[in-house]
Formats: C-alpha cells, structure tokens, sequence
C-alpha cells in the first residue's frame, strides 16, 4: 500500500472535503463577497471609461437648440433614441459670427418613429461636411475616403443586412463605415449628409411617409455644434448667444460632463461603501463559523496534538483551511460576476442611463488580483481567532471533556 505523506495542505484540503456543508459555506460567503468586489469593481471602471470616451467623441463646447428643447437634446446625446426639434436654419450663421466662436456647423435631426419604414427606429443625423468637426473626425478612424451622398454612416449598436446596406423608407442605403463606440446616443443614430438627407426626405415623400419637419418650412435645422476659441470661456460665450437670441438654448458641454461625472462619482462612492460594509460582514459571519467550528472539533486538534503536531501547526492547518476556502470562492465570485457583467453591458447601460462602456481587458487585470487578495483574506483574518484559541488549548483537559 502506497503511503501517503499529509503535508498542512494536504490535511486541510482533506478537512475540507470531510465537511462538505461547512465548506460550502465559506466557499459561499466568499463567492457572494468576491462577486460584490470584483462586479462594482468593473461597474464603475465601465462608467469612467464610458464618461471618458464620450467627453472625447463629442468635440463641441456648445451645442445651440430651440428654446425648450434643453432636456431633449441632453436625453438624445446621452441616451439616443428618437426626437426631432427645429429652428430657422440661419441661426447657424449668427452662432459663427459670435465673439469668442472658433467655428460652428449645423445638424438636422430627423427621426423613424417605426420599423415599419426601416430596419431599425433610429435617430438620424445630417452633418454639413463643409463645416462638421465633430462626426468626421470620428469617421476617419474607420472610413480615410470622403463619405458621398447617398452613403450613410451608422453607430456601434446598429445592425446592417448582410450586403453592407441599411433600409430607411424602403429605400437601401449602402453604409460606408460603422463607428466605434462612443458611450452615448450616437451609437444609435445614423449619420449622412445633409444632401443625403433631402434625397432621403424626397424619396420617403414618394412613398406616402410624412415628418413633422414638413410643417416648419425648408430653411430648418436641429442644432449647432461650436466650438469656442481658445482663449474664450465656454459659459460666457454661452451666455452671449442667449442674450443675443432669445428663441435659443445653449448646452454647455462642461456643464453636461461634470454633472455626469458628479452622478458617477456618486454611484462609485456607494458601491465602494457597500463593498466595504459588506467585507466587514464577511469577516464577522466567518469568524462565527470558525469560531463555532473549532469548538466542534477540538477533540481532534488534540488527538493531533498528540501525534506530534505542534502549536505552529494547527494554526496552519485552520489558516490553510480558510485560504482554500477562500481561494474557491473568490475565484468562483469573480467568475460569477464576470459572466453577469460582460455579456449584459448594454442592458447595464441602458437601464444606468448613464455612459457605460467596457474597458479594456487588460484594465481589468488588477481588478481581478484586487478582488481575489481581499476575498481570500477574509478568511484567515477571520479564523485567525479561534486558530490562536486552539492552539493555546490543553490537551489533556480537551479529551476529557464530555467525560
């Protein structure tokens, strides 16, 4: 018969599988913890590189809307969707003359309020390409030649039939690029020219659709995207423009950025505080469990004791036990979360409401190491009590007790 040399760990992985309830126990506790860590971990790593990405993508300092239309646009650049609102295409020439502009270009929303008409109800955007310097840039990193009339250019979240093409009025439109992700409504929403535009508008008018732009006449647009001079303070221009046009409201996007970020700053504080109570809970219902699981086996930490085992001993053997135990269920909640966090990130963001994108995987990395080190060490932390208890305990009078 082959002999078998129990090492600490080997008799604490034995320990272990001898009590399976109360291994699943720690295990289980350590998982709920693990999976708390390591999933508010990556929530709030997504929210900062959503926030991140958008301030970024959005390149505007100011976006000019129709009086009592703030709220709309706001909701249509965070959260997509489709909305329509229109003014006098003129102001666009009023907003460039403004002191302190740098430049200004128009867009013009016009919405698919059915998938009946398209593949998808979408927001679609025209862009004027003489004087864009917000959606062409981000185009160029996936599309170097000029998008033509009559080609569009789609966001991350839509989906295109297998011929490259998109169907809007029961027209095909063939897609010269799908855009990166961006964190905000631009993901769901179509971009083309505003010649694309009034083709597309003419031939859904063929084919019986009517808009509401209809009624406000043809000089109309959206909104108008500046940016200001360096020099110039973007609220004050904003301040300007309003006091200059009264049927006006001017969105700052510093404004819209940092009451983003306050809101996120919020979210992550609470997930940090609830991560934090619920390690201290951990610690206190496993230093219950060890507790009242050495007092049941104190007759064989005695027996040991006898045999040979030192002091140091059993106090590696309780430490191994709950490191293992740890070990099995931090790496089970890690994976938990991993599972619930990557595949749904776009219901996540939308039921958020707010910017949330995945991080890079290797950003992810010191999570997963952070988030396993403090579940793993809930366990010795926790048992390190009743491991010192016993290890102080006199054998002889632990064998007779019960007598």
């Amino acid at each position: 018969m082959k002999k078998r040399i129990l090492d600490t760990g080997a008799l604490s992985l034995e320990n272990l599988k001898a009590k399976p309830v109360r291994t699943a126990c720690l295990v289980v506790v350590t998982a709920i913890l693990a999976f708390t860590l390591f999933g508010g971990s990556l929530l709030a790593l997504n929210l900062r590189e959503g926030l991140a990405t958008m301030t970024k993508r959005f390149g505007a300092d100011l976006m000019v809307v129709p009086a009592g239309t703030s709220e709309k646009a706001q909701s249509l650049l965070l959260q997509g969707g489709a909305d329509y609102f229109y003014f006098n295409a003129g102001i666009a020439d009023k907003i460039a003359e403004t002191k302190g502009i740098a430049c200004a270009s128009p867009q013009f929303f016009l919405s698919s309020l059915s998938t009946e008409c398209c593949d998808a109800a979408v927001q679609l955007i025209a862009y004027d390409p003489e004087t864009d310097f917000v959606v062409r840039p981000w185009i160029a990193e996936k599309h170097s030649a000029t998008v033509e009339d009559g080609q569009v250019v789609v966001g991350s979240r839509i989906s295109l039939r297998a011929n490259g093409t998109i169907q809007l009025f029961n027209h095909e439109y063939p897609v010269a690029a799908q855009l990166s992700t961006s964190a905000s409504g631009f993901d769901t929403s179509i971009f083309m020219t505003m010649n694309t535009m009034r083709s597309l508008i003419d031939r859904a008018h063929a084919e019986k659709y009517n808009f509401i732009a209809d009624q406000q006449g043809d000089e109309i647009i959206s909104a108008v995207l500046a940016k200001v001079e360096p020099s110039a303070v973007p609220s004050v221009v904003a301040y300007t423009i309003r006091r200059e046009n009264s049927d006006v409201e001017v969105l700052v996007s510093q404004g819209i950025f940092s009451t983003l970020a306050a809101a996120l700053t919020g979210l992550v504080s609470y997930i940090h505080i609830f991560s934090a109570v619920l390690w201290i809970l951990a610690v206190i219902v496993l230093t219950a469990v060890f507790s009242g699981s050495i007092h049941e086996r104190k007759r064989e930490f005695a027996l040991l004791r006898i045999l040979g085992a030192t002091r140091k001993k059993l106090v590696g053997i309780v430490l191994s036990e709950s490191s293992l135990a740890g070990i099995a269920g931090g790496s089970a909640g890690i994976i938990l979360a991993g599972l619930v966090v990557f595949p749904f990130s776009t219901l996540i963001s939308e039921r958020l409401e707010l910017p949330y994108l995945d991080a890079p995987l290797l950003n992810s990395i010191p999570l997963v190491l952070g988030s396993l080190v403090l579940s793993v060490l809930v366990g010795p932390l926790a048992s390190l009590y009743s491991a010192f208890r016993i290890s102080r305990a006199e054998t002889y009078f632990t064998l007779r007790e019960g007598e």
